[in-house]
């Protein structure tokens, strides 16, 4: 017998954009291949103190 109670996959991760409109592809880039997530004016590597990471620190309780 079949499970019916599973709910089907949606992807999120497509960017809801506006009617018309069409999210920026592959396709329709200006080179092929991934484009950066960080934008096309990031040039790496980022210089250490330009990042805004901050290493954890763990106090061990005794």
């Amino acid at each position: 017998m079949v499970n019916k109670s599973k709910k089907p996959y949606i992807d999120n991760g497509w960017p809801e954009v506006a009617d018309g409109e069409h999210a920026v592809t592959e396709l329709s880039a200006s080179r092929s291949g991934n484009l950066s997530p960080f934008g096309e004016d990031t040039e790496f590597p980022v210089a250490a103190d330009q990042l805004p990471y901050l290493h954890p620190h763990t106090v061990i309780n005794r």
